[in-house]
This record gives C-alpha cells, sequence and structure tokens, in this order.
C-alpha cells in the first residue's frame, strides 16, 4: 500500500492527541437486545461461575502475567495475549459479583500493565526489532479489550489514554514501514487484523475517526490478493476458502477457526458504526457455514484449531479436535448476533456449545481448562505455553464462561426476552423507567419445568418473549394457568399484556430422548435429551463403553431415559436407558440397562480412571441394508 494511504488513515500531522476529550458514538444500527442490569445465578451454572471465580479468576498470579511485557525479548510467541484474555473474563466476573476483593485485583492489573508502556505507546513483549511480526499485533490487541474493559467500569482516563496510545503506535508503525496489516503475522493476516475490533470501540468511546478510517482499511485489506477476503468469500464453506497448507499453523493457513471468528466480531462492530449491510451479510453467511459444516453435537468443532468440514467428520477420532478457544469464539460471536438480531437460532446454538462442549473442557473445581476436548476417549489438562504455567485456552475458557450471567434473561425496546432457564434473578429497565426483574424457577436441564414471575413495582403493559428452543417438539406456555397461542419449536413466544408481579408463567419443554444418527449407514448414533449430549462413561457399566449396541426406541421415536436418583459429586445429570447388545451367539440376548451422564461430566477425573464416548457404534444389522 502507498504511504500517501497510510498518512490518510493515520491524520498524523493534525490528528488529535491522546487525552483530549471527543463525544461518544452512537452506532448506527441499535441492537435488539441488551445485556441485563444486575444477575444473581443460582443452582448448577451458579457453582460452575462461583468455581471459576475463586479458583481461576482469583487464583491467577497477575505479575506472572505481566512479567514478558517487562522484558520484551519475544521474537515468535504470543505470551501478550493471556494478560487480555484473563483481565477481560475477570471484568466479565466483576461485573456478575462485585467483590473489593477482585477490584483489587484488577486495579493491581491494570497498574502493572500500564508501568510497562514505553514512551513511544507500545505494550508488548516483542523486541524492537520484531515488532509486526508473528504474534506481536494479536497480543496488542487484547491488552487494548483489557484496557477498554477496565476503562468501561470504572471511567478510569489513564486506561483509555493508553489504549489510545497503543493504537496510534501500531498505525504510525504500519505507515512508517510502509508494510500492509494482513501480510504481518499468521493466517493470511487473520490473527493481526482482529485488532479491527477493538479499533472499533475505541473509536466510539473517543469519537476520534481516525480510528474509524484505521478500521475500514483493515478491511480493505482483507479483499485484497493477499488478504483472507472475509467478505468475498463469505459464501465459500469455511474449510475450503484456500488451498490446503502444508502446515496448519503460519501465514498461509486460511481456515483458522478462533482467529477467522475474531474478525468476524469485528466486522459486526464495524456494522453497527455505519450500517454497511455488506458487512452483515457476511458474517451471518459464514455463521450459517460454520453451523451447518463444522458445528458437532457437543456445540463446537476445528482440528489442530482449524475447520475441515467436521460436522461430517465426527465420529471418528479427530487429532487436537474441539480447542477451547474456538468453542469461547463460537459462543461470544453468536452472542454477538443474537444481541444484534435477537433471533432463537443464535441462543439456540450458544445453548448447545455451553452446556456441552464449554461446561466439558472446565476442570471440577474450576481451577483449569482442557485445551482440547475429544467426542470420546479421555480429558486431559492443556499444557504451559510460551515458557508459562498457562496456555490460550486457560486464559480463553472463563472468557466464555462468564458471558452467560448477563445474556439469561436480555431487554429489548418492549420488555425482557428470556433466552436461556437458569435459576435466579435478573434485573431490567421496563420500557416505562422501572427498575423491574425476572425470577426463574428451575431445575432445568434436569426438568423442562420452568416458572416465571416478573418483580415489578407497579403494573405495566410490556412483551415479554420467552425462547422455545428448536428440540422441544411439545411445548406448554401458561400465563396464570392459561394456555398460550402460536408456540413455535425454534422461535420466541411473545407475551403482549399487562403485567403485574402477582402473574406466573410457566414453560413446560419436551425433555424426552432423542436420538441423532451419523455415517453413511447410521452407523453411530448419540443421544441427546434437553440441551446436554448425553455419553458413556467407563465409571458407570462394566461393559466396554466401545462395545457396539443399539438404543432401544419407542413407536414415537424417543429413547426412554430413567433418571438415576442419588447425590453424586462426580455427574451433573445420569439416566439409565436400555440398548440391544451383540450376543455372538445364535440365540439373542436380553436388553440391558446401561448408564449415561452428561458429557460436561463425562470423563472429569482427567486421568485414566475415566473414559468416555459420546458417538455410540451401532449393530448394523445387514437384513435392513438396501
Amino acid at each position: 500500500m502507498r504511504l500517501s494511504l497510510w498518512v490518510l488513515v493515520l491524520g498524523l500531522i493534525v490528528g488529535s492527541r491522546a487525552g483530549s476529550a471527543q463525544p461518544r458514538v452512537s452506532p448506527v444500527v441499535v441492537d435488539q437486545l441488551r445485556w441485563a442490569d444486575a444477575v444473581w445465578v443460582e443452582g448448577y451454572l451458579g457453582r460452575r461461575l462461583d468455581a471459576s471465580y475463586e479458583h481461576r479468576i482469583l487464583g491467577q498470579d497477575v505479575d506472572h502475567l505481566i512479567a514478558p511485557f517487562r522484558s520484551r525479548t519475544e521474537v515468535s510467541k504470543w505470551q501478550s495475549e493471556f494478560w487480555g484474555k484473563w483481565f477481560t473474563s475477570a471484568v466479565q466476573a466483576y461485573r456478575y459479583r462485585p467483590e473489593p476483593r477482585l477490584k483489587a485485583v484488577l486495579d493491581k492489573a491494570v497498574a502493572g500493565l500500564l508501568a510497562t508502556q514505553t514512551p513511544d505507546g507500545y505494550i508488548g513483549n516483542y523486541a524492537p526489532d520484531k515488532h509486526l511480526e508473528q504474534w506481536d499485533i494479536w497480543g496488542r490487541k487484547y491488552c487494548m479489550l483489557g484496557l477498554l474493559a477496565y476503562y468501561d467500569l470504572t471511567k478510569d482516563a489513564r486506561s483509555l489514554q493508553a489504549t489510545r496510545q497503543l493504537a496510534d503506535h501500531l498505525m504510525r508503525e504500519l505507515a512508517e514501514k510502509n508494510v500492509l496489516l494482513v501480510k504481518k503475522g499468521n493466517h493470511r493476516g487473520m490473527a493481526a487484523s482482529s485488532v479491527l475490533e477493538p479499533i472499533t470501540q475505541l473509536y466510539i468511546r473517543t469519537g476520534d475517526k481516525r480510528y474509524l478510517n484505521f478500521a475500514q482499511e483493515i478491511v480493505r485489506q482483507w479483499e485484497t490478493p493477499d488478504g483472507p477476503q472475509l467478505i468475498s468469500k463469505a459464501g465459500q464453506d469455511v474449510a475450503r476458502r484456500f488451498p490446503k497448507p502444508a502446515s496448519p499453523f503460519g501465514w498461509e493457513q486460511g481456515q483458522k477457526a478462533y482467529e477467522m471468528m475474531s474478525c468476524y466480531e469485528g466486522l459486526l462492530e464495524l456494522y453497527r458504526l455505519t450500517g454497511n449491510q455488506t458487512y452483515r451479510n457476511a458474517v451471518e453467511k459464514t455463521w450459517e457455514n460454520i453451523r451447518d459444516t463444522e458445528i458437532n453435537v457437543a456445540g463446537s468443532g476445528a482440528s489442530i484449531e482449524v475447520w475441515f468440514g467436521g460436522k461430517n467428520l465426527q465420529t471418528l477420532p479427530v487429532r487436537h479436535y474441539q480447542e477451547t478457544c474456538v468453542t469461547v469464539t463460537w459462543i461470544k460471536l453468536s452472542q454477538q448476533l443474537l444481541r444484534l438480531t435477537g433471533e432463537a437460532r443464535y441462543a439456540d446454538a450458544i445453548e448447545q456449545s455451553y452446556y456441552n462442549a464449554l461446561l466439558g473442557a472446565m476442570q471440577p473445581d474450576g481451577a483449569d481448562w482442557a485445551k482440547y476436548s475429544p467426542l470420546a476417549g479421555q480429558r486431559l489438562e492443556g499444557e504451559g505455553q510460551c515458557g508459562m504455567d498457562l496456555n490460550c485456552c486457560v486464559a480463553s475458557g472463563p472468557r466464555g464462561l462468564f458471558t452467560l450471567p448477563a445474556t439469561v434473561v436480555m431487554t429489548g425496546a418492549d420488555g425482557p426476552s428470556v433466552n436461556f432457564f437458569v435459576p435466579g434473578r435478573y434485573s431490567f429497565l421496563t420500557p416505562g423507567g422501572q427498575q423491574a426483574a425476572v425470577r426463574q424457577q428451575t431445575t432445568y436441564p434436569d426438568s423442562g419445568a420452568v416458572r416465571l414471575t416478573l418483580d415489578l413495582p407497579k403494573a405495566e403493559e410490556l412483551s415479554v418473549r420467552i425462547r422455545v428452543p428448536a428440540w422441544s417438539a411439545e411445548t406448554t406456555l401458561l400465563v396464570n394457568g392459561q394456555p398460550v397461542d402460536a408456540v413455535q419449536s425454534g422461535q420466541y413466544a411473545t407475551i403482549r399484556r399487562r403485567w403485574s408481579s402477582t402473574d406466573v408463567i410457566t414453560l413446560g419443554l419436551d425433555m424426552r430422548g432423542r436420538l441423532v444418527r451419523q455415517g453413511p449407514l447410521a452407523e453411530h448414533v448419540a443421544i441427546r435429551r434437553g440441551p446436554l449430549v448425553l455419553a458413556r462413561d467407563s465409571r458407570l457399566d462394566k461393559l466396554s463403553i466401545d462395545e457396539p449396541l443399539s438404543p432401544l426406541v419407542g413407536k414415537d421415536g424417543f429413547i426412554a431415559l430413567e433418571p438415576v436418583t442419588g447425590p453424586n459429586p462426580a455427574f451433573w445429570v445420569q439416566y439409565t436407558a436400555r440398548f440391544a447388545v451383540e450376543s455372538h451367539l445364535e440365540r439373542a440376548i436380553p436388553p440391558v440397562s446401561l448408564h449415561l451422564c452428561d458429557y460436561a461430566s463425562a470423563g472429569n477425573t482427567y486421568d485414566e480412571r475415566s473414559r468416555f464416548r459420546v458417538w455410540l457404534p451401532q449393530l448394523v444389522d445387514t437384513a435392513k441394508l438396501p
């Protein structure tokens, strides 16, 4: 790119000063849904949040994360992402449960990072002669996201000024070296150009149009021959956009899942600022393609962190499957689209991924996360990366986990939207300006019964939207005992009326066991109940988890699941079901009753004591083959 274009983007001569006051920019496109004001989550998910809060968020050694920024000797690694990933999740955790002890940790983390900023604005861990290379810009992105999150939380002017100086330094370096952003770093520039997201957020918080210009320049570079072409290739399968390179890593890899979705998150933010429908179309097309060709029964995917057409290959033993960073970013991208559109399909995708792939990657005590999560085998801790005692997924996991509280119940222009079914209390502002709340009472997903009430100071007319999951074939929805008409699976039921605190909404979801068949002969089957994927675990039965068997299905096409009662801290939920087993004799043998547990609990000993399997190999009846 010609230097004159960079000068136009930067406004180097007359650009505004880092500390100058600028009005906050209002997006052109207004989201359909807003985050909840205050939240208290109860039940199983509340305990999972508490475990991560205590043992991962508060358990992190902040000085250890800041150390690489002090030495600045790196030439190829990605230590600098760890601070920003942990910090953004810590801010989410604080917003959920604002405790002084965590606030003190946040203050220390920001002060420590700002102390490493060089006079010219750089915050990073790379040696001066290696700036812009490998993961340097990627790490700067996470520093910006963390500092902006702290500014939003505290209105601390130092953190906003430091973010501006960091962004200005990046733009200045690109201009002085006269290089394309998409030619720096890895994965056809997707890692580096995912800095689009904090740049758009910086523009919103400052009003400085240099940042909007820079954001638009990033997207322009995407469509150059050297770029990832994230807009023009949006109609193509994400696994086939570029020739397959010799290595899954490096600049030539254009199918890298995590980095691709990170770029699309930024593109949605730019859409909100510009109203350019092309941007939104590209994200929606890509999201649909990922869902249709990559996302597995547990709600995630990717092999060696790369899209590979994995939905049709998920019954195979897949190398380095279902990275937690991929799971988290799929949830975050889906949440962006849910917030923007208010459409149920995005909430369906979030629920599938959160209850299975995400919770399945988290260790029981919340202190650690698996890097990869197979659908069969065993769970293992991820190793440390970059000479540190944590890895990208340990840093990322809580970023997905703590997105839940503010999205269980969100607020639209006409009233609350109940997206997920989690016991607790969720505050919102009514259209009439009242501070109100939705209360949920439920043991979901153990039960499909949900009781909802509104805490309203006085009666008000508003709309309450309730998601009916796509998997719920038979759903009941009542207000004060009276049925609500036209309830459709995969849609929101909207109830418009004058509400008071005495009104009660009862939702009944279809929790029958469902079969998912996979393979050209349907030679594998998975069992789902509500949002949960079930699995066999070697701790529960003597019969090998690899034994071919066939579930006994009723005339209605569903499988009977009997709940296992009694406390067992190793499992969230357990059921028994009946299966036909090959006898290897001419005579038939009676069906057997076997245990199933939720995928999140399967194999959660993180050692050889427990092996598990989601996709169950089927007995092939050759008499029934065509």
